[in-house]
């Protein structure tokens, strides 16, 4: 199966440098033109950057994906460059937090507003332009693990990732007499790949968070006697029954197939690349990593810079 998105024109939400990055690298190698958005400039005009590098072609469309005058804006930019929408990717969210105990309304309301706005505005005036010219395109909204199962920590995220999944179902049948396609991704802590991004933080790629988001996952947030732990920190157990959830590299692979006329039927779906970790009852421990065959070996598709280098050793 020889899949190709040639001809076809891409907008990626929040195409910073991990997961979005990722994506729209992957749907441009695959012969989309990619519209890569994030509200940090530098951050689109990056992924443009490395797109064009491995030979594809993109454009930065930098904008607050909860203004509406925004979203159209570079929707009318990206149809008057390209001549037609046919992909859209709901990625932009905003990261971190704390726990319901902890978090602060105005970091509450700004998640909620990145998730719920960016999602209704792309998918509203995209779907339209859309709907209007006959394009039956694909649209994808990024969830996550935490969407559907909890977690410590992190209950702004947990809350409009819970709400993506029922979007892409209610805008999935909203969209289906036009034959427009909506469906989820839900990656589950994916493992960095680009090389960009490794060079500047290191092998595990971890971001440098703002203060809002300095506790992390499940971190501790006040020295009130009462506190307990909301989660175990010491050695853990493997997880992941295949040894690894991927990278945004999987990711991408399964995003552009999903964009293309191969899955010309599925709608309202999510789909998962996480080795079987969300699949896995809580009560059963796979395998250590060091005894497991693992999965097939990743199909790079940035082949330029140190990830090359490193799977040519």
């Amino acid at each position: 199966m020889d899949v190709s998105l040639a001809g076809k024109v891409a907008i990626v939400t929040g195409a910073g440098p991990n997961i979005g990055s990722g994506i729209a690298l992957a749907l441009a190698k695959y012969g989309a033109t990619v519209a890569c958005n994030d509200i940090d400039a530098d951050a689109a005009k990056t992924a443009v950057k490395r797109i064009e590098r491995n030979g594809g072609t993109a454009i930065a469309i930098p904008g607050d994906v909860t203004d509406e005058e925004q979203v159209k804006g570079y929707l009318q930019e990206v149809v008057e460059r390209f001549g037609r929408v046919d992909i859209l990717v709901n990625n932009a969210a905003l990261l971190g937090g704390k726990g319901v105990l902890d978090e602060s309304a105005d970091f509450f309301r700004r998640a909620v507003e990145v998730a719920a706005l960016g999602n209704f505005l792309n998918t509203k005036h995209i779907g339209r332009y859309m709907a209007e010219h006959g394009i039956r395109g694909s649209i994808v909204a990024i969830s996550s693990s935490n969407g559907w199962s909890g977690s410590a920590g992190v209950i702004a995220y947990a809350f409009h990732k819970g709400g993506v999944n029922n979007f892409v179902r209610a805008a999935a049948m909203d969209l289906a007499p036009y034959g427009i396609r909506v469906n989820s991704f839900t990656p589950t802590a994916p493992t960095p790949d680009n090389p960009e991004l490794i060079a500047e933080r290191g092998a595990g790629g971890v971001l440098e968070r703002p203060q809002a988001f300095r506790h992390g996952i499940g971190g501790a947030t006040g020295t009130e006697s009462w506190r307990r732990p909301a989660r175990w920190t010491g050695e853990r157990m493997p997880l992941v029954p295949m040894g690894t959830t991927g990278t945004p590299t999987d990711i991408g692979h399964c995003v552009a197939w999903l964009c293309s006329d191969y899955s010309r039927l599925i709608t309202g779906c999510d789909f998962v690349v996480d080795g079987g970790a969300r699949a896995k009852n809580f009560a059963y421990a796979p395998a250590a990593v060091a005894d497991l065959a693992g999965p097939a070996p990743l199909v790079p598709l940035d082949v330029t810079g140190e990830l090359d280098r490193e799977l040519s050793m």
